[in-house]
């Protein structure tokens, strides 16, 4: 049978999209949808996965939803007979809500409304179109999971109480807009290129999805120099996406990478974004240049690591992210030697949004074991290996330990 967890992760965004534009309430479209995918858990066990599973969901989940306004509402019967109308004439003849290509960006402009915290827009965000659990959200932000917990529920209340539409917004709101969407688009790449939690490092519908989206948003507003730095970033880091695993899906680091294998179409798409996005002032821009670095490197000792540099400490400004920091800190060890990486990490070691992660124990790691000292160097993938989310993340830095360990 095939993987449901897999179907989840590819239909839930567009499910969920396509009910709450449907029904105009994410409450009931996400509950729906949840509702559906438990349904189809025990009848796809009985008699295997439809051709159209994503129909089957949406299908399923929109009866439910019917269900659950008929039963809910306490509007007088002409008036829900009106409204239940109205749905169903936005169905297809199969019965399927209509789907409309933009659905997921309709979504994700909604919550982008400036009534929600910039974290509360994030987070409900990941959690409907990505179909997160609250845990992998609150990875990936670096919050707790309560916090998060309520900042979806929270956010979710605003956006019925307060009757904001699902919709993309009128020319004049776009500006104030599409720094969230920007970032919720790059926050699901970032899921499915290095995942969270997990048996796989890499959620190739996540990826897709993401670049789909850039892609979206910048035929949307093609003027948009964020958008164009934003799709450049994710097309030439996913340029690689098919050598970062072997065959038993291992983790493979940049370095040791088959350069012959990266996607080359993709990477000429994301230089062309990549040249349109010239002048963009948001963190994407200084992040594209050091994934075009990377890609148009012939071998990895070719690697421009002062252009890195540079863009690194463009990220530094800014962001004023210790994430940024500490990877600018790998960076200069590569130009300047291990030691001052290894000073420049010591700036951030207490930086406390560092709690969550384990990106600084894993540099730090790196770093030593790159200048000969071993010993050291375990005890710091044992510390990242502490807080890592994914198996095959766990697996790598087994071996790390395991070739810091062995006897020269």
């Amino acid at each position: 049978m095939t993987n449901l967890d897999g179907v989840f992760r590819r239909e839930w965004g567009p499910a969920v999209a396509a009910l709450a534009r449907w029904s105009g309430d994410l409450t009931v479209a996400e509950d729906a949808v949840q509702e559906a995918f438990t349904e189809a858990l025990r009848t796809w066990r009985r008699d295997g996965v439809p051709a159209n599973a994503g129909g089957w969901i949406v299908a399923v989940a929109r009866n439910r939803a019917l269900d659950r306004l008929r039963r809910e509402t306490l509007r007088p019967g002409k008036e829900l007979a009106a409204v239940l109308d109205d749905i169903t004439a936005r169905t297809d003849r199969a019965g399927v809500p209509h789907r409309i290509r933009d659905d997921e960006l309709r979504m994700m402009f909604t919550c982008a409304h400036p009534a929600l915290d910039p974290q509360s827009q994030l987070a409900l965000t990941l959690r409907l179109i990505s179909g997160l659990t609250v845990t992998e959200i609150a990875r990936a932000l670096l919050q707790s999971e309560a916090a998060v917990g309520q900042r979806i529920t929270r956010a979710k209340n605003k956006i019925r109480h307060a009757n904001i539409p699902l919709r993309v917004p009128p020319p004049e709101l776009l500006p104030e807009r599409t720094p969230h969407v920007l970032a919720c688009i790059y926050s699901v790449f970032t899921e499915g290129y290095w995942s969270t939690a997990g048996p796989s490092a890499i959620r190739d519908e996540l990826c897709d999805e993401a670049a789909r989206l850039a892609g979206e948003l910048c035929a949307l507003m093609p003027d948009l120099r964020d958008a164009h730095a934003l799709a450049a970033l994710v097309l030439l880091h996913d340029s690689r996406r098919s050598t970062r695993v072997d065959a038993d899906g291992a983790l493979i680091p940049l370095d040791e990478q088959d350069r012959r294998r990266w996607d080359r179409s993709r990477i000429a798409r994301g230089l062309d974004h990549l040249r349109r996005a010239a002048g963009a002032i948001g963190p994407y821009l200084p992040q594209a240049v050091i994934a075009a670095t990377h890609a148009t490197a012939p071998r990895w000792e070719d690697t421009d690591w002062a252009l890195i540099c540079a863009a690194y400490d463009r990220l530094v400004t800014v962001t004023a992210s210790p994430v940024a920091e500490a990877n600018r800190a790998l960076a200069l060890g590569f130009r300047d030697g291990f030691d001052a990486g290894l000073a420049a990490l010591d700036e951030i070691a207490d930086d406390p949004r560092m709690v969550r992660s384990n990106t600084a124990a894993s540099i730090r790691a790196d770093l030593l074991r790159r200048a000969g000292r071993n010993v050291e160097a375990q005890h710091w993938y044992r510390q990242a290996l502490e807080q890592a989310g994914s198996d095959p993340a766990r697996q790598f830095l087994r071996r790390r330990i395991s070739e810091c360990a062995a006897p020269f």
